[in-house]
């Protein structure tokens, strides 16, 4: 071969070789500071090791490129908006409360880069949308198990609920067990409110406590949670305290003490419940390198990582539109948290977990298929 023709053969491969190790680039828009950073935290360890497990697609390396959302709307809208047009990535982990992934969800849909949340259950979080999904389950759902189970086997007629009214998961989670609640026959006696930063729940306690509801329902954040719990039982309230999904943190537990003994919770995963291979996998990995009970949010991001790589191999491709098909093709993956499987309207069919404190610890109750 001529000399001419071995240096463009050369060029050419060195030109291809240092495409494809170009790095795949993917956003992690999670919640770092702010009122609820403990998920974050939780939320970027299971993503770091996930990517452990997972390193690179289609011969080129992942790199994760985190936005903090600072645990707010506004924050997360720009957040997202630097990962798209300065960090130029093709798909996006997060956000993970609802009010934020709402907030952000417009611009990656507008932008056709597809999101997935690991744990943004209000419906309107993708509701409409192509190119946003999540792996967890849905509020509705989510309400009529809380409903059975405050019904069924915890075998309450009454209940009083208290929530933030500044929190789209808060308000559309209350409504959603208020509905299946009443219609298998149990009574709401109470509605009491409150906004995100407030401390004192001394009114609200004291009109629940002169009604003597069987329960208390607090489709809360674990901050909140915490604090109402300890409040409660400083005054004489002992009823029980069923919750949702926002408050499976280990500052429920640190904030809280004995306070939030006995509180049930229905959530997206325990460790006692992992059965895959990979489950089994990041488990060994996540207690050897981190050193922590493996949590909800650990794990429901790890799933969401894992789903993105897959749908980038499966698509061969980089390209956002052809991941995000990819995405939407999902099923029965074998994933951390169980099977997952992607609906055509980008919410997942994946079974429910209820949880209690018991002991100072979150431990396994059942698992409820919505």
């Amino acid at each position: 071969m001529p000399r001419i023709l071995l240096v463009i053969a050369a060029l050419g491969l060195s030109m291809l070789s240092a495409e494809a190790a170009e790095p795949i680039n993917i956003g992690a828009l999670l919640p770092m500071t702010g009122s609820v950073a403990a998920f974050g935290e939780m939320a970027w360890d299971g993503i770091n090791t996930a990517k452990q497990i997972e390193p690179e697609a289609l011969g080129r390396p992942i790199e994760i490129k985190l936005a903090d959302t600072k645990s707010e709307k506004v924050d997360s809208a720009n957040a997202v908006s630097r990962l798209i047009e300065k960090d130029k990535v093709v798909a996006i982990i997060g956000e993970l409360i609802s009010g934020n992934t709402i907030a952000a969800s417009d611009h990656a849909e507008r932008s056709k880069i597809p999101m997935v949340s690991p744990t943004a259950t209000n419906p309107l979080v993708n509701q409409g949308k192509k190119f946003v999904f999540r792996v967890c389950f849905i509020d509705p759902e989510q309400g009529r198990v809380a409903a059975k189970l405050a019904l069924d086997r915890l075998h309450t007629k009454t209940a009083a609920i208290i929530y933030d009214i500044s929190q789209d998961y808060c308000v559309g989670l209350k409504t959603f067990f208020q509905r299946e609640f009443t219609k298998g026959g149990g009574k709401i006696v109470s509605e009491t409110m409150y906004k995100m930063g407030d401390r004192d729940f001394a009114p609200q306690l004291s009109r629940i406590k002169a009604l003597k509801p069987d329960i208390i329902y607090a489709p809360i954040y674990y901050t909140e949670c915490a604090l109402i719990a300890k409040q409660a039982r400083e005054m004489g309230l002992d009823t029980p305290i069923l919750a949702g999904d926002g408050v499976q943190a280990p500052e429920l537990i640190q904030l809280g003490g004995k306070a939030v003994e006995g509180i049930y919770f229905t959530a997206h995963f325990h460790a006692d419940t992992i059965s895959t291979p990979m489950g089994k996998k990041f488990y060994e990995l996540f207690k050897k390198n981190v050193g922590k009970e493996l949590d909800s949010y650990t794990a429901q991001s790890a799933d969401a990582y894992f789903i993105i790589v897959d749908a980038i191999k499966r698509a061969g491709s980089s390209d956002p539109l052809k991941i995000r098909d990819a995405i939407s093709s999902t099923k029965d993956f074998e994933g951390l948290t169980g099977k997952i499987t992607i609906k055509p309207d980008g919410n997942a069919i994946k079974p429910m977990v209820v949880n209690k404190v018991k002991d100072g610890k979150f431990i396994y109750v059942t698992t409820i298929m919505p």
